[in-house]
């Protein structure tokens, strides 16, 4: 029997509260031999596992590991249910590292005051060792266990963490000064400072840290909150006697008319069925300038009613609207992981091991020395200098490095409708090399229209109009709706039409008015219309670029990135169309099968990102570095794609690789801030050069990274979001 299809799972996981906890929880998962992939969001506690595992069992694995965890069952959460999942999840996790913290830094700094100041203020006396002993152990007891129990949990695994540097540092530092407090009650005089004031300060200072970083990231997640606010929580659902009753939004279904009063924001994909007004969709589409709609013009969740009345027919449920599927989208990609990623942990699992390794030899170095002295100073120097290197070189920031850029990156790209589907397909969408278009759908409108009439002497554009649309009216051709559009459009009437003949490839023939009216069409779909065998006009039917086709070509020209065309239609007009958006001719290949296309693009030197909407681009979008998909094309395209990105707007893909480019860039500096300090570092402490203080430098200065990493995806939030739509400032 063939195996089945890996599938994929989604888990709850609670008390995920840094990255340190996503890797042992991930980690335990990926123990199981039925688990092929596994990743963890700390932002919204969700595990997405792919494998063979029973979801009950896999649940099992990652409460075994200290974080109780839950079956996701399959329905899908409703907008409102993941807002307030990860709203509960950012308060939820700034109030407990906020307590540690308080606690932390609330009881060290009175143990300062009397360790430095004792002496100064005439305090001084042999209750001070009792009392600051006392104080270090309630912060050992109250705010240790947050370190001490994932450091256990990656042990009993036969595993290290963050937290096991964490833990052996403060641990090392409580119990070396616990001998020493011993050693003076019982006698023996050892001259050596006690390490209980800079064991406090380390669980809290770092405490203090985690707080921060979770008040950051609760500032950095605000894109995501940001999109699951725009959909209301509910919705005005009109019955049969016409009368509006306000239903939760859970409860729509497709068929359902809503009543959209001014000002009120839609809440469903739909189709307005009655009512005229000017829509705002500027926060899912980034144009700027509201859009008139009417009956039979969609609309999408999210966007703004300004000042009519709209009925509404829906054509989704309230979990299936654009903006739940954004944030869905989002939330998956935040759980998902960038190759980049996986170097920073695999660099990470080899790193803890390795700092051990330079702690015991600094004490062992540290002890030579001693021997060879005949002085135990040189042994307390190198217990001091092994607590700081354990210290200083735990590696937080370098877990926190990826995750959240890409939670930025994601989430500022999300608010544009771009949906990056993976962190991976974010990564290599910022290092793109050349950008590939289909033309039908992607660069056009992917119909036709009427770009021109011209009526022979002594006949007019009404007239012309006229006899051709009554002779095209029972045509079902694209060239016969185009030319039916003008007309309506013009209000023109369309007289009766007899005898009506078409000719596949040729043209239409019918009695109109009398008169025998011919239209035939050329291969450039340009309309020659005859009456009793007279040439009355030309109308000149193509397909148009769409209206920023140009603006993308040209931001994607300024980012540096070659740019070209494949299409199935004829090369004259595929070429047509690149002169019009500025696209250079000598770019485009044209007559092109699906095969052929994902074979250019297999076959391409350069990382290429490929851009289309048809079943015949499925193959290619799959065959590309990225793949992006346009929202109005097929399901099979948009399965196949790893981003897309909202219907006729092409400037869509050079805002994407602007966003990848900052965040990839990002990334790379987090990365460097969080590494090369450690190893920086890691040899000073080892050598002692931080003096008797190295613990509490150590902590203050690990802070200090965690916090510069945050600082800086939060940076790249800001500058993202200060970019003005379409507008592609170079990478």
């Amino acid at each position: 029997m063939a195996p089945k299809d890996p599938q994929t799972i989604q888990l709850q996981v609670e008390d995920i509260h840094c990255a340190s906890c996503v890797e042992t929880a991930r980690s335990a998962l990926l123990a199981h031999s039925q688990v092929q992939e596994a990743s963890v969001s700390v932002q919204t506690g969700r595990a997405i596992v792919k494998g063979h595992i029973d979801p009950v069992e896999a649940a099992r694995l990652v409460t075994a590991a200290g974080y109780p965890t839950t079956v996701v069952e399959g329905a899908r959460e409703s907008a409102a249910e993941m807002q307030e999942q990860i709203e509960r999840r950012a308060v939820q996790n700034e109030r407990q590292w906020r307590g540690r913290a308080l606690v932390g830094i609330g009881i060290w700094i009175p143990m300062a005051v009397l360790h430095w100041a004792a002496h100064p203020l005439g305090i001084a006396g042999p209750w001070i060792p009792w009392a600051l002993g006392i104080l270090a152990t309630a912060v050992i007891l109250i705010v240790g266990p947050g370190f001490f129990r994932s450091a256990w949990s990656a042990l009993r695994r036969g595993g290290t963490n963050m937290d096991t540097l964490i833990s052996i540092g403060a641990g090392t530092a409580w119990l070396y000064s616990l001998v020493l407090f011993v050693l003076e009650r019982v006698g023996v005089e050892h001259g050596q400072p006690s390490y209980f004031t800079e064991a406090a300060a380390l669980l809290g200072l770092i405490s203090l840290g985690h707080w921060l970083e979770a008040r950051s990231s609760a500032r950095a997640g605000s894109a995501i909150r940001g999109l699951l606010e725009l959909q209301p929580d509910s919705a005005e659902r009109l019955n049969a006697a016409g009368e509006a009753q306000s239903i939760p939004l859970s409860e729509v279904v497709p068929g359902d008319h809503l009543l959209i009063k001014p000002g009120g924001r839609i809440p469903v994909d739909g189709v307005v069925v009655d009512g005229e007004s000017e829509v705002d969709e500027s926060l899912i589409t980034g144009e700027p300038i509201p859009t008139l709609k009417r009956s039979g013009d969609p609309v999408v969740s999210g966007s703004a009613n300004t000042l009519g009345r709209l009925v509404v027919k829906a054509e989704s449920g309230g979990q299936d609207s654009t903006i739940a599927r954004i944030a869905r989208l989002v939330s998956d990609t935040l759980s998902s992981r960038a190759s980049i990623q996986r170097v920073a942990d695999r660099v990470s699992s080899i790193f803890v091991p390795a700092v051990l390794l330079v702690a015991l030899l600094t004490i062992t170095g540290w002890s030579i020395l001693a021997g060879i002295s005949g002085d135990w100073a040189p042994f307390f120097t190198g217990v001091i200098a092994a607590v700081t290197v354990l210290i200083i070189s735990c590696p937080c920031a370098l877990g926190l490095a990826t995750p959240m850029a890409v939670m930025v990156g994601t989430g500022e790209a999300g608010r544009r409708g771009i949906l990056i589907k993976s962190a991976a397909a974010l990564e290599r969408a910022g290092s793109v090399q050349r950008v590939i278009f289909d033309k039908t759908g992607t660069l056009t409108e992917g119909r036709p229209v009427v770009v021109s009439i011209e009526p022979a002497p002594g006949h007019d554009e009404a007239a012309l109009l006229r006899l051709a649309a009554a002779a095209e009216h029972g045509s079902e051709h694209p060239v016969a709706r185009a030319i039916g559009e003008v007309v309506a459009a013009r209000g023109l009437p369309t007289p009766p039409a007899d005898g009506f003949i078409a000719v596949p490839g040729s043209g239409v023939s019918a009695t109109v008015e009398g008169r025998e009216v011919v239209v035939r069409r050329d291969e450039e779909a340009a309309c020659a219309v005859f009456a009793d065998g007279a040439l009355i006009g030309r109308i000149d039917v193509r397909d148009k670029p769409l209206s920023d086709a140009a603006t993308a070509i040209s931001a994607i020209n300024s980012l540096g990135l070659g740019v070209e065309m494949l299409s199935g239609d004829r090369q004259e007009s595929a070429e047509a169309i690149a002169t019009q958006i500025g696209m250079d001719p000598a770019q485009v290949r044209a007559g092109v099968t699906p095969e052929e296309k994902a074979a250019a693009i297999r076959d391409a030197t350069e990382r290429v990102l490929m851009v289309g909407d048809g079943i015949n681009d499925a193959a290619a979008l799959a065959t590309a570095t990225v793949g992006v998909a346009v929202g109005s094309g097929t399901n099979v395209a948009i399965d196949a794609a790893d981003v897309v990105i909202p219907a006729h707007r092409p400037s869509a893909v050079p805002m994407l690789i602007v966003i990848a480019r900052r965040t990839l860039r990002t990334i790379h500096q987090n990365l460097f801030f969080a590494f090369f300090y450690n190893t920086i570092m890691i040899p000073v402490a080892a050598f002692g050069l931080l003096g008797p203080w190295g613990p509490l430098i150590a902590a203050a200065a690990m802070a200090l990274s965690d916090i510069t990493v945050v600082g800086n995806a939060v940076r790249l939030g800001r500058g993202l979001r200060s970019m003005k739509p379409f507008q592609t400032p170079h990478g």
